[in-house]
């Protein structure tokens, strides 16, 4: 009888979701997108954008604008490429994970454990590194870096060119968005996992998750349905500054496409990749020595939309800017990619996610009156 009564409470539950879904989709609500996007990505004769959000994991809405490739006048499309930058991050986060979960690390070891000769790395922890708390200095805001943007570097090549800098604070004591980190710890996986970064992303999570369409960067591959780069100057626009992906490293070199990015997102919720303690671990709010919380997992920020909790996360490399938010609570994923660093989708994804959640919750009480 409880079983009875279960099933069909998930069935009723299945069909409100289902009907709030089909109230959503409708021009109204595909207008109101369209204008949202359309404030920074509006002229289909510049680099653009694609977009896409889900509920349920079902498409609401999957629109590309402008410009794959300028030079060839090639529409951009749903299907394209993009360089995702700083969301490289939730993978890396992902992938120490998934090597505690096979016992092969935990969170709290120090880092000497593994990089044996980084200083006072008995005080610095994994954990410190996947919440930017390690107080080590961000590669990204050293005047040397110019000497190495264009060099093919060894991740212990990349940890040696920043392991030395003075700490900027003392391990734990505050949060401060760091891109070394995410590079230790990429360098941490390879030395564990006996292979590849590139390679364990793609075997462990890429092709467990169906992501055909996702890579590792680079720029001489044959990368089909990719979307090209641009900077925009004075004299109109000009290709993306030329880097060596072996820098950026597993702080920021990832490809996908929104597609794949839905499939990374269902992968996550449906613990295909890791079991549900170990994911728990991304997706909470940590303290720092003082006792104070903040606003960040392993991967993730940990932000609110009009005061309902979601997951977020941007990216900036040059030529392309990412953007993804998830709203737990609805089941609303929203994608947003640009493949010209003078189109932000941050704040326009922000307000694409508040807008949908704002219909999702108005159909609801329609639902339910």
């Amino acid at each position: 009888m409880v079983i009875k009564k279960l099933t069909s409470f998930l069935i009723l539950l299945l069909l409100f979701s289902n009907i709030i879904d089909a109230q959503i989709h409708t021009k109204g609500y595909e207008k109101k997108i369209d204008s949202i996007i359309q404030t920074e990505f509006g002229n289909e004769n510049e680099p653009g954008g694609v977009f896409l959000i889900t509920r349920n994991g079902k498409n609401l809405y999957r629109k590309a604008f402008g410009k794959a490739n300028l030079e060839l006048n090639v529409d951009m499309t749903p299907e394209n490429v993009f360089q995702i930058g700083s969301m490289t991050k939730q993978f890396t986060a992902v992938a120490i994970l998934m090597l505690e979960q096979q016992g092969k690390l935990t969170v709290s070891d120090p880092i000497s454990n593994y990089v044996k000769d980084y200083p006072n790395g008995n005080k610095i922890t994994i954990h410190l590194l996947l919440t930017h708390t390690s107080g080590i200095k961000d590669f990204t805001k050293m005047k040397s870096i110019s000497s190495i943007a264009q060099k093919e570097m060894k991740p212990e090549e990349m940890v040696d060119f920043f392991k030395n800098e003075p700490i900027d604070f003392a391990p734990g004591e505050k949060f401060d968005y760091n891109n070394s980190g995410y590079v230790i710890l990429g360098y941490i996986i390879e030395l564990v996992s006996g292979t590849s970064y590139e390679d364990f992303i793609k075997k462990n999570i890429f092709d467990t998750a169906g992501m055909s369409h996702s890579y590792y960067a680079s720029d001489r591959k044959v990368i089909l349905q990719r979307a090209y780069g641009y900077h925009k100057k004075e004299q109109g626009f000009v290709n993306k500054t030329v880097i060596s992906f072996s820098v950026p490293f597993s702080s920021g070199s990832l490809m996908s496409t929104v597609n794949d990015m839905l499939k990374w997102q269902q992968a996550l919720l449906q613990n295909t990749l890791l079991n549900s303690t170990e994911t728990q671990k991304a997706f909470q709010k940590y303290k720092l020595n003082n006792g104070e919380e903040f606003t960040y997992g392993y991967g993730w920020h940990l932000k609110d939309i009009n005061g309902t909790p979601d997951r977020e996360h941007g990216g900036s490399v040059f030529g392309f800017k990412s953007m993804g938010v998830y709203i737990p609570s609805e089941d609303i994923y929203v994608i947003g990619f640009s493949n010209c660093d003078c189109h932000s989708p941050t704040e326009v994804t922000r307000n694409i996610a508040k807008a949908t959640l704002s219909e999702v919750k108005t159909s609801s009480k329609k639902t339910y009156k």
